[in-house]
């Protein structure tokens, strides 16, 4: 296909939550035609897919006929069934990020065997498979101890922080009993989170976002402010992580690197995401080039655009408050009154607490009135079962 024609490329998307939406909005521009596969019919992204198969994310069937209907297949989330992908792939299907890089990342425990056998630095972990290999992990790592699934978790779900030997029978059956994988990982009492978001193109082109810094609240995030408050030594120590790690995957597309930042101001990479990420959305209005833009610009063989922050940015997750029901949005116009903040509605039917139902960003002058104008926005707005 010539370059003049790449904008005529069909584009899928597994999965329709608010980061397929986010994707398809800068695809239109473009545009790209997209389709998306995804069970729920009303999902964020149905509204401006150009097709919508509705299906389940295990069904090897339709995941099939979407990469037949289009030239390129992407992800919004990593917890898909990776080997219908491996073999569309051995088929010639263009799909990324790659199913071999997915495969990897789907396993925590594999994950970080990867990054510290090229040299980056991880916590100290090691795989666990019952009740005596996790006291074993103790003795050597030490209380507190994290406790995790190798796969499937997320927004902290899958993790268990055990204090004391008492709390290890609870901790191994909450996660299981050793159904899943497990892994013991040593607790880091980390000064700061921070995360990179980092593209890499398929001749190999990179492009790295400026650093955030992250705030969480019960295992959601909750803020991300950029850039981050931290030396210019660790910002450039990140950059360089974030680009060994696309290396690493042979990364195509977005990949959001996740570190903590040590008492002794040293990174550790905790955990990578194969994809456009939550703590990348206030590059939206906070960057030239959006990281959902940039995702799609990857994917489909253009050049990367420019990732420079405009101005420092606050972005707050509006997560979902009362009881599981029917969504009910308030003090949208009140939010919407605060001088430059930014609020993005993703319409998912049914809220719960602490569910995703919206996120808001402020860009300002400087990091303070930016995280001020941010706070005050947040405590206007709710989204509500």
């Amino acid at each position: 296909m010539n370059k003049q024609d790449k904008s005529k490329q069909k584009i899928g998307i597994i999965g329709g939550g608010q980061l397929g939406k986010m994707m398809i909005l800068e695809a239109k521009k473009m545009g790209f035609y997209v389709s998306i596969l995804d069970p729920t019919k009303e999902c964020p992204a149905d509204s401006i897919a150009d097709e919508h198969l509705v299906a389940d994310f295990d069904d090897h069937q339709a995941i099939r006929k979407l990469a037949e209907k289009t030239d390129i297949l992407t992800y919004e989330f990593e917890h898909i069934g990776v080997e219908i992908l491996k073999k569309l792939e051995a088929e010639g299907y263009n799909i990324y990020p790659t199913a071999h890089s997915l495969e990897i990342i789907q396993n925590k425990f594999d994950q970080k065997t990867v990054l510290k056998n090229d040299g980056i630095a991880v916590p100290d972990f090691k795989k666990v498979a019952n009740i005596k290999d996790i006291k074993n992990g103790a003795k050597e790592f030490g209380y507190p101890l994290m406790l995790k699934s190798c796969t499937g978790g997320y927004d902290g779900k899958g993790n268990y922080l055990i204090n004391t030997e008492e709390e290890i029978k609870k901790a191994f059956n909450d996660l299981g009993a050793g159904e899943k994988p497990l892994m013991v990982e040593r607790y880091i009492p980390f000064k700061k989170e921070i995360s990179i978001i980092a593209a890499r193109s398929l001749d190999g082109e990179m492009e790295v976002y400026p650093v955030g810094e992250n705030d969480h609240k019960n295992n959601i995030l909750y803020e991300t402010k950029v850039p981050a408050e931290i030396s210019d030594k660790l910002k450039n120590e990140a950059e360089d992580f974030a680009k060994e790690v696309l290396e690493v995957f042979e990364g195509v597309g977005i990949f959001c690197v996740e570190m903590f930042v040590t008492e002794d101001n040293e990174l550790l990479v905790n955990e990578i995401a194969p994809r456009p990420h939550n703590s990348g959305h206030y590059s939206i209005e906070g960057c030239v080039t959006s990281q959902f833009e940039q995702h799609i610009r990857a994917i489909a063989d253009l050049p990367l655009g420019d990732p420079s922050l405009i101005k420092p940015s606050v972005m707050r997750n509006i997560l979902g408050s009362g009881k599981k029901g029917k969504a009910e949005v308030v003090g949208f116009e009140s939010a919407l009154e605060v001088k430059g903040a930014k609020v993005h509605i993703y319409n998912k039917k049914m809220a719960r607490p602490g569910r995703k139902m919206g996120h808001l960003t402020v860009t300002a002058d400087n990091l303070n009135e930016a995280a001020q104008k941010a706070y005050k926005a947040s405590e206007l707005i709710d989204i509500k079962g």
